[in-house]
């Protein structure tokens, strides 16, 4: 049963399965929107508008043009949860069941030696990997969600019915990087309790770190016998979380608009979830249009940067940033390879870390270029919008809303290259690979 699935998978290549996969979401979910009892305005909501939160809600980005609980009914609200939870699950999935269509269609050296690094032998069965996403995903969403409903509820003052429909809201929300609020002022309202800010940064990371991480740690609990994939992970998520939290809080310290007003534990609070939400899930907890220009370029990096392979995350990944660093510092070694922990990193896998590195660079430029030449908006919003969407963040300095509807239709677009460009571009590099069974004459231009 599995090797048909996984013989009919590859004659439809995988990359195409998975884009019409989400097209279809987008596209039902566009039709649900455009519902009129999907709004609470008489009609229905514009083709524009609803194909723009339908997106932004499949590719789990969280970039809203309305206020969505005003906007939006609890119908149009439910069925953005749904799509959210659809969108999350399928990356996770998809991503993860494609590592085993790659591994099959690899020779029987480079099999083995991914099996060793990705433990697929604990991904190797179709229905495992499904339910182990399930098993996660629930887990996960129910213990957030329980914590959200109980301080909505005796916190706040909330009825038990609206309580657990925040907290199962908000949990989806996050666990799936999606940052979709109820509110109108996102989360800026709880930025000092500590009760709504952790759950919610919990729920973020874990879905950042990806479905295969996330097992291999709970079945293995040996460090070194992790795999090289979940080290990279583990230890980029944690350095940049860390790095991230310190500079937008140095930055942000005396703002009066952000921190300047806070107390040191609420500072660093809001400080540290403001690196966590970057990564890529887009809940605020200030106004990013009254922040200091250097916490909008380290935000712009932290978002462009993102989170793990096969989780919930966007953005180029750790694994890919961490793979060009390597590849910089044994260039300026004079090393012949990269190496980390012990092992030697593939030249076809640098390239695949450069190409994805290459894509989204130029697909961050040419936007923010064409959104320059039809909206009066400024450069530097225009550039944090643009990674925000590539990379599947939904953070906004507030701009959104003001794009004409070309811009928002690019950033669309954007947010569909970004949500599934790597993973297609990757899948498609590795399903083909081939050996030429000869060289050209070595040639050396000259760099720099």
């Amino acid at each position: 049963m599995r090797d048909q699935w996984v013989k009919r998978l590859r004659f439809r290549h995988a990359g195409q399965v998975v884009v019409a996969a989400f097209a279809a979401a987008v596209a039902v979910g566009t039709a649900l929107l455009m519902l009129p009892i999907a709004t609470t305005a008489p009609g229905s909501a514009p083709v524009v508008t609803a194909v723009f939160h339908a997106t932004s809600a499949v590719c789990v980005t969280g970039l809203s043009t309305v206020d969505t609980p005003n906007y939006w009914t609890p119908f149009g609200q439910v069925v953005i949860l749904v799509l959210i939870q659809i969108g999350g699950f399928g990356v996770m999935t998809l991503a993860s069941l494609l590592a085993i269509v790659l591994t099959k269609k690899l020779g029987l050296r480079s099999r083995l030696t991914a099996a060793s690094e990705t433990k697929a032998e604990g991904l190797g069965d179709i229905r495992s990997v499904l339910f182990g996403v399930v098993r996660v995903t629930c887990t996960v969403e129910i213990l957030v969600a329980t914590a959200l409903t109980l301080r909505w509820w005796l916190g706040y003052g909330h009825s038990f019915g609206r309580a657990a429909y925040l907290g199962v809201f908000h949990a989806v929300s996050a666990f799936n990087n999606a940052g979709f609020a109820l509110f109108s002022d996102n989360l800026m309202s709880y930025a000092r309790d500590v009760w709504i800010i952790a759950p919610i940064s919990a729920a973020i990371i874990l879905g950042g770190l990806g479905f295969p991480v996330i097992m291999e740690v709970i079945r293995v609990r040996r460090r070194r016998r992790w795999s090289l994939h979940t080290k990279i992970t583990l230890m980029m998520s944690t350095s940049l979380l860390l790095i991230g939290a310190v500079v937008i809080t140095a930055v942000e310290w005396s703002n009066p608009k952000t921190l300047g007003q806070m107390g040191l534990g609420e500072k660093l609070l809001v400080g540290t979830f403001h690196s966590v939400s970057p990564r890529t899930a887009g809940f605020n907890a200030w106004d990013y249009g009254q922040v200091d220009e250097g916490t909008l370029l380290s935000t712009i990096i932290l978002m462009f940067i993102g989170g793990g392979s096969a989780g919930t995350a966007g953005g180029i990944k750790v694994t890919t940033f961490f793979l060009l660093f390597v590849g910089i510092v044994a260039e300026m070694r004079g090393e012949t390879h990269a190496t980390i922990f012990g092992r030697r990193i593939a030249d076809r896998t640098m390239r695949q870390a450069l190409n994805v590195a290459l894509i989204g660079i130029a697909a961050v430029v040419a936007s923010t270029l064409i959104l320059t030449q039809i909206s009066d908006i400024r450069l530097a919003e225009l550039l944090f919008e643009s990674t925000s969407a590539f990379a599947t963040v939904g953070l906004s300095t507030g701009v959104t809303a003001k794009l004409p509807d070309a811009g928002q239709l690019l950033l669309v677009a954007l947010m569909f290259l970004g949500r599934l460009g790597p993973i297609t571009l990757v899948s498609a590099l590795a399903l083909r690979e081939s050996t030429r069974r000869y060289t050209y004459p070595e040639g050396r231009p000259l760099i720099g």
